[in-house]
């Protein structure tokens, strides 16, 4: 394999001791992974090391993408602690669809399993892709949900994708049992890896995991996790991203949800079905998959003031009132009379506006709706 193949290239300068992640993301934000090549005088790779990393990619089905790639996931881009070159099997193009990141303990209750997997399967069935870990407990699990909705469907084309991101390369896999669930997502996700072939899966390769993991996601989910778990440090790089972080509540008595419960009393939002990420995204399940017609009645001229004012926004009924300038006995009213209709939703408190039509003859967007912030 000739020198010029970057992307060979680029993999080889990840096997050199001298070149840390922060300092080659710098190099290859600026030059081509031959000229930070070059730039290693007598440590640069050798016709050889990079013939044996091509024929080892070829063997083992993997690609690579790196920063300055056009391919290079957009996300990553301008991640402050990016991976300078990225391991995968599967389609980058997963990345194009909605994301959420599903996370937690490796000693998961069976309410936590369930969670996972059926909050993991309910995405997919919306389009929405699924980003997790190929740990044991909540990681597996959350694919597990992933391809039973793949097992299950007719179309899958239409299915939200597996993204699996791991801390070896994509040739160890670790743990052994979970085989099965690394080849389902390499052959209908992406499965991905900052490391060469042939890493093993050191304890403190799962940290670093774990902030491209959660870089990847738009809400990042955690089922089940002790306070000081791992999956707590991947919270930690979300919010350093301002990547919304939501909780499924638990037991007081349950280790395993003391994580869970300590984000929920920090305020993150709860997590008790789907509804709840499909809001944080801004979606709803009715928005996602909406009606070929609409036969709903139309709005009074009062109700479809209202539904302009909430302006494609998720607002609470205080919210409201603030806005409108309205009676709140006058609003409630008004919304339990659209609700009916089929015009607003109420998920967890917050109302936000369905539908593609404008309501009465009223201007603006309603769809796409995002939570504003208090």
């Amino acid at each position: 394999m000739p020198l010029d193949d970057e992307r060979v290239v680029a993999a080889v300068l990840t096997t050199k001791p001298t070149l840390t992640s922060r300092k080659l993301s710098q190099l290859l934000a600026q030059q081509t992974p031959s000229e930070v090549a070059f730039t290693l005088g007598s440590n640069q790779p050798t016709l050889q090391e990079c013939e044996r990393m091509a024929q080892r990619l070829e063997l083992t089905a993997m690609s690579v993408t790196h920063v300055g790639a056009p391919d290079f996931p957009p996300m990553l881009q301008h991640d402050p602690t990016r991976s300078p070159v990225l391991f995968f099997r599967g389609n980058l193009d997963a990345l194009n669809q909605r994301r959420v990141g599903i996370v937690g303990t490796r000693s998961a209750t069976a309410a936590g399993r369930y969670m996972a997997s059926h909050i993991s399967f309910d995405l997919a069935e919306q389009g929405i892709a699924t980003v997790s870990g190929l740990a044991r407990g909540i990681d597996a699990w959350a694919h597990k949900g992933v391809s039973v909705a793949y097992s299950r469907s007719t179309d899958r084309s239409r299915l939200g994708i597996p993204i699996g991101v791991v801390a070896s390369g994509l040739d160890v896999v670790y743990p052994k049992e979970n085989i099965e669930l690394w080849n389902f997502i390499s052959e209908h996700g992406l499965l991905l890896s900052e490391s060469p072939p042939g890493t093993s899966p050191e304890p403190y390769r799962f940290p670093l995991r774990n902030r491209v993991l959660a870089a990847l996601s738009e809400v990042v989910v955690v089922v089940e996790s002790r306070a000081t778990g791992g999956s707590m440090i991947t919270v930690e790089e979300a919010q350093k991203r301002d990547i919304t972080v939501m909780a499924v509540p638990g037991s007081p008595r349950n280790t395993s949800s003391a994580g869970t419960n300590l984000l929920l009393q920090q305020g993150c939002a709860p997590v008790v079905s789907v509804d709840d990420v499909l809001v944080a995204l801004g979606l709803d399940t009715r928005r996602v998959h909406p009606p070929l017609f609409d036969d709903r009645s139309s709005l009074l001229p009062d109700d479809a003031a209202l539904a302009c004012a909430m302006s494609g926004d998720a607002l609470t009924l205080d919210q409201l009132v603030l806005r409108t300038r309205r009676d709140v006995v006058d609003i409630a009213f008004a919304l339990g009379r659209m609700e009916s209709m089929g015009w607003v939703v109420n998920n967890g408190g917050w109302w936000e506006v369905l539908g593609a039509q404008t309501p009465a003859g009223y201007g603006g967007n309603h769809e796409g709706s995002h939570r504003l912030a208090d």
